[in-house]
C-alpha cells in the first residue's frame, strides 16, 4: 500500500505492508528481493502505484501494479483492515 498514512489507517487490504510512495526509495532494503511485489493505491487510475512499480523495477525488484485499488476492493465487499501498522 503506497498511499499516505491517514489513508492506510482508514482502511487497507489484509496483510498489506504500508510503504508510502515518498518513503519507498529509502526503504527498498526492507523489501524481499526474491518475491514479486504488488503495489496498490486508491483506485485503478491512481498514479501512486504506477510510480511505485517504476521505482521498484528500476532497482531490480519484481513488481506489478494491482489492477484495482482499495476503492474497488471495498465496493466488492471484500475485507478491509483499519488502523496503522
Amino acid at each position: 500500500d503506497v498511499r499516505p498514512t491517514p489513508e492506510y489507517a482508514a482502511g487497507h487490504l489484509p496483510g498489506a505492508i504500508h510503504l508510502p510512495l515518498g518513503e519507498l526509495a529509502a526503504r527498498l532494503s526492507d523489501l524481499p528481493p526474491d518475491r514479486e511485489i504488488v503495489a496498490y493505491c486508491r483506485g485503478q487510475y491512481c498514479i501512486l502505484a504506477h510510480d511505485a512499480v517504476r521505482l521498484l523495477n528500476a532497482h531490480g525488484l519484481t513488481a506489478r501494479r494491482a489492477v484495482q485499488g482499495i476503492l474497488e476492493w471495498k465496493l466488492a465487499g471484500l475485507p478491509v483492515v483499519t488502523g496503522a501498522a
